[in-house]
């Protein structure tokens, strides 16, 4: 497994050994996930042969049993493929847990789903499809170590979470993860504050669309900041981006921050802004 610090040296901690999930046994006149009869069929029943599934084959039909309202069928179906290690299985149990969707919120649960892929794909190519759901995945854990999880042994931990948003940030190049990684040094969270080096965590994710980094880097170049020259027009351009990706009532901030700096901001400042602006977005064109 790699990570990276500022000096490319310190070593990931150690993930949380993972927790097996019991599978969920569906009930006994069901047909087993094999495609046989339950133990209740009629004694001397014909049994059809059926041709065994495959773990994708179980996401899928837990995918669409959600779809369909059918949450436990769903949940059954993609424990059992999370029980055999399909990360997007995995993946999708765990945000469902966290979110509560469809299920009583059980951050616990949450947290032994994410680090069941953390532990299995962390030196995964971040090229193969799992990598999205690993870089998640490291994401969610950081955040978790955060804050801990109340009533558990997971206590609150700025260190490790640090070392999981830097491995997502650096390996797999999540801009969720370098901009968790960049906040931490805006912050001076259990690192020494450090607006420099949080500035060019916040320009990666900047430029991959991540609106929270937009919004963070545009606020320290309108306003500059230790280290940082004060480049107003260019923060107006990533804070008017940032606005714009705003999407509900927990992005107030973005919207507040936006509206200060465009109130404060000169003729001239607006029109630079809207210049950089439209040279931004051909490039991403």
């Amino acid at each position: 497994m790699r990570t990276f610090d500022r000096s490319g040296r310190s070593p990931l901690l150690l993930l949380c050994a993972p927790l097996l999930c019991a599978v969920v046994l569906a009930p006994s006149r069901a047909p087993a996930f094999d495609g046989t009869p339950g133990a209740d069929a009629p004694a001397g029943a014909a049994i059809p042969a059926a041709k065994p599934r495959t773990i994708e084959e179980f996401v899928r039909i837990g995918a669409q049993a959600l779809r369909s309202g059918e949450t436990e069928k769903g949940i059954d179906s993609l424990r059992y493929a999370a029980d055999q290690g399909h990360a997007g299985a995995q993946w999708k149990l765990g945000r469902m847990y966290a979110e509560g969707e469809g299920v009583e919120r059980n951050d616990i649960k949450a947290f032994e789903y994410f680090s069941q892929i953390a532990n299995m794909h962390a030196d995964d190519n971040p090229a193969t499809p799992e990598a999205r759901f690993a870089a998640d995945a490291f994401v969610a854990l950081g955040s978790y170590y955060l804050v801990g999880i109340p009533n558990t042994k997971i206590r609150r931990d700025p260190a490790r979470a640090r070392d999981m948003f830097a491995y997502a940030a650096s390996y797999f190049g999540d801009p969720d993860a370098q901009y968790h990684l960049a906040r931490l040094y805006i912050d001076g969270d259990g690192v020494d504050r450090d607006p420099r080096f949080a500035a060019r965590w916040l320009g990666l994710a900047a430029h991959k669309g991540q609106y929270l980094a937009q919004a963070a880097l545009g606020g320290m170049l309108f306003k500059g900041d230790d280290g940082i020259p004060r480049q107003s027009a260019r923060g107006l351009m990533w804070l008017t981006l940032a606005r714009d990706g705003a999407a509900g009532p927990q992005d107030k901030w973005v919207v507040d921050l936006y509206e200060d700096a465009f109130a404060n901001a000169s003729a001239d400042e607006r029109a630079m802004a809207l210049v950089y602006l439209e040279q931004y977005m051909k490039t991403v064109r």
